[in-house]
């Protein structure tokens, strides 16, 4: 983190049970951000899809907007600016060159309501397992193969979109972030089995706060999403969790525990692997 940055400060992550109902939906996010900040939070993180969740990833493709305007983006931009915070859009669909396809996007807004960054999710989920079945593919179109930093005052903050938490070759060609986003909406079974671990790998591994905002309960399409909307600091510890249905976590984080770990255990400077190219560990 810079120098300007506080020392510390308070991050909230909503944890959200979202419908096919975007006005209603909207409404929800924004009474969660509100309680968020008068909790003290200085930066809001939503989980993916806050805004819809449909019978089907292809129901989205009716309220998919272009980037830049809409109601949606409208509204995290004012409630960004409303509430003079960093807001960590969860995600929207975005559309995109091919009919019938839409990127699912996460956009941060500044306090002035200035969209400062935008990711399209790259890895795209799939799951077959008896009557269970998901493929994202079909609806959504994959971003651009790049790792996403947003600078901010509170420091460098990563982005990633749920399903990327099982490539960590993606978190770690972000550098040296401070803070880990991850938007998400785990299905109740892949959740149970792994999203615990995997939240608290990405941590430790790359020694950063994650904050993972979540969809968490059984939503009108029958779905039912894990939850667990978490915040874990640089050596693995859950600072907070909210197991299931909406609500919120608000906690403090300290940039001087990011140094501390660093500095304690300089693994980041120890890497060698990265040095290699892929092609000759293949």
């Amino acid at each position: 983190m810079s120098q300007h940055t506080p020392s510390s400060f308070a991050v909230a992550a909503i944890q959200m049970v979202s419908s096919a109902d975007l006005m209603d939906n909207l409404q929800q996010a924004h009474y969660w951000i509100k309680q968020a900040v008068q909790a003290g939070a200085k930066i809001v993180a939503l989980p993916e899809y806050f805004c819809f969740l449909g019978l089907r990833d292809q129901d989205k493709n009716a309220y998919a907007e272009d980037f830049g305007s809409g109601p949606i983006q409208q509204f995290l931009a004012q409630a960004a600016k409303q509430h003079g915070i960093y807001l960590i859009g969860g995600t929207l669909p975005l559309r995109s060159e091919e009919a019938g396809r839409f990127y699912n996007s996460c956009l941060v807004y500044d306090p002035a309501g200035q969209c400062i960054g935008r990711y399209d999710k790259i890895h795209l989920f799939s799951f077959r397992r008896g009557e269970e079945s998901y493929d994202e593919a079909k609806a959504i179109v994959p971003g651009e193969i790049a790792p996403t930093v947003i600078p901010t005052p509170y420091g460098n903050i990563g982005l990633g979109i749920c399903y990327d938490l099982r490539f960590p070759e993606l978190f770690r060609a972000m550098g040296a972030i401070d803070m880990l986003v991850l938007p998400s909406a785990f299905t109740y079974t892949t959740g149970q089995a792994h999203w615990d671990i995997l939240l608290r790998t990405r941590a430790i591994e790359n020694q950063c706060y994650v904050l993972a905002p979540a969809q968490g309960g059984r939503h009108q399409n029958g779905r039912r999403t894990w939850g667990h909307t978490m915040l874990i600091d640089p050596w693995g510890e859950k600072l907070g969790v909210w197991e299931t249905e909406a609500g919120f976590i608000c906690h403090s984080i300290n940039r001087e525990r990011i140094q501390e770990i660093r500095q304690n255990l300089p693994a980041l400077q120890h890497r060698q692997v990265a040095l290699l190219k892929e092609k000759d560990i293949t």
